[in-house]
């Protein structure tokens, strides 16, 4: 199957007895952003990289396909396929959440890590998950040019979040 593919499939009887396999084919990109709270750099050296670790792994667990993640010191993207059974606000909350949790529980930071409560969201067409990939993979150098906060403000406007 397709990376980022969600097959469900039912068998269901008819009239007659039948077996009927019905099949329902999920394919929504959706990239999401949230920074740290407050902006603060947490995310920096080999935090980052246990962080991100963690995300994918718990991501797995709780089936959500995390295609491609990155970010900087005090943000994080991801480009996520959507299943059938969660709602962009479930994923975000889980992600967060729990990665908030960990970090602290296993004391990676001298501050209490959390994550800033709000976050964006936008879809992303067959025809730009490469280009998003691209982006996404690349925050480290993006960032030697531009800070999150410019970063932000012009992917607000990009996705008429703002104006």
């Amino acid at each position: 199957m397709a990376q980022g593919l969600v097959n469900i499939s039912y068998i269901v009887f008819t009239k007659n007895h039948k077996k009927k396999r019905l099949m329902s084919y999920i394919t929504v990109y959706v990239h999401y952003v949230w920074s740290t709270k407050n902006g603060y750099p947490f995310l920096q050296d080999d935090i980052r990289y246990q962080v991100f670790d963690h995300i994918l792994d718990n991501a797995k667990e709780k089936d959500i396909y995390i295609d491609e993640l990155n970010g900087y010191d005090d943000h994080i993207h991801c480009l996520v396929s959507m299943g059938p059974d969660k709602s962009l606000e479930k994923i975000a909350n889980l992600i967060k959440g729990e990665s908030s949790h960990w970090v602290n529980q296993n004391k990676l930071t001298k501050k209490k890590f959390a994550w800033q409560s709000d976050y964006w969201v936008a879809s992303v067409g067959k025809s730009e998950i490469n280009r998003v990939r691209k982006y996404i993979r690349n925050q480290e150098k993006h960032h030697q040019k531009k800070s999150f906060e410019e970063e932000n403000e012009a992917l607000l406007k990009e996705f008429s979040f703002i104006t």
